[in-house]
């Protein structure tokens, strides 16, 4: 399959008790993603709690995924930020060797104008030897990347390929999708409308969920890229409680509460982040049990 087409998977960090990173249940967890059919993998996104990882455990994790990857798949980087010559300085200082793309998010708590988001991935995109994915989540920057503004870079900017599209609206992902160009990647950036989404035109997600439920999901995603409309949805509606339930109380606890109970991680997060409510956990339990 295409690199970036499919499903690729927003990788959480998996911590020791004492919260330090716990590097083997990270590999592990990464050959679990590659024997169950997911198609990519993000490094140090969001659902990693890469706000609270220091440089030296960034670049531990880089290393770790890598070494667990061996190769298998296509590997993309997170690196974003709201000080755009920072974001720079950072993808010019970084080791890349080993990752196939970087996914930026636009621009948080600055709320930028369209003009400011296009300025800031011009320069994003002139500073990066690798392609870039855009990463649109209105729910944490608080300003949205319009379809207008995100149809200006695909045409304009070389190297921005796609966008992880998380504003969580069928309806401007349609429009979306209508705008760009063939070539330019519409990523699902919301697991719940995932289906539609690539039944639309787009071409797969980033998920949360997929690290939990690799082989279903990426299954339903595949079946959804290839038209097979019913067996999709079968499998959509087998998921979907599972994913109102892992972002009840926000990401990544759920998902966390989730591979914990399956017995791949240690269900610790950093401040401030909590674990899920026992409540939570007790329902994400039965789900995992049943399904």
């Amino acid at each position: 399959m295409e690199a970036f087409v499919g499903t690729g998977v927003a990788l959480i960090t998996p911590f020791k008790e004492d919260l330090s990173v716990d590097t083997e249940a990270l590999a592990a967890l990464v050959k679990d993603q590659i024997k169950n059919g997911i198609d990519y993998l993000v490094v140090l996104g969001t659902t990693a709690e890469s706000a609270t990882l220091t440089s030296e455990e960034k670049e531990l994790i880089k290393s770790e995924v890598k070494k667990a990857n061996d190769g298998k798949l296509p590997l993309v980087l997170g690196i974003g930020g709201n000080n755009t010559a920072g974001v720079v300085d950072e993808i010019k200082s970084a080791d890349l060797a080993g990752f196939d793309a970087i996914l930026s998010v636009s621009p948080y708590y600055n709320k930028p104008t369209q003009e400011g988001i296009f300025r800031h991935f011009k320069a994003v995109s002139e500073a990066s030897p690798l392609p870039i994915i855009l990463y649109n989540v209105p729910g944490r920057t608080s300003s949205n990347v319009l379809p207008e503004t995100i149809n200006r870079i695909a045409r304009e900017l070389d190297n921005v390929i796609g966008v992880k599209e998380a504003a969580g609206d069928i309806v401007q992902a349609m429009k979306l999708i209508s705008l760009v160009p063939e070539d330019f990647k519409v990523i699902s950036g919301d697991d719940m409308i995932t289906l539609p989404m690539t039944l639309a035109g787009g071409q797969g997600v980033i998920s949360v969920i997929g690290q939990g439920l690799p082989g279903e999901f990426s299954d339903m995603v595949r079946a959804g890229l290839e038209g097979r409309v019913k067996e999709a949805y079968e499998l959509h509606y087998r998921i979907a409680p599972s994913i109102e339930l892992i972002f009840a109380e926000g990401n990544p606890a759920g998902i966390k509460a989730l591979l914990s109970k399956k017995g791949m991680i240690s269900n610790v997060l950093r401040l401030p982040l909590v674990e899920a409510s026992e409540s939570l956990q007790s329902r994400i339990n039965a789900f995992v049990d049943k399904f």
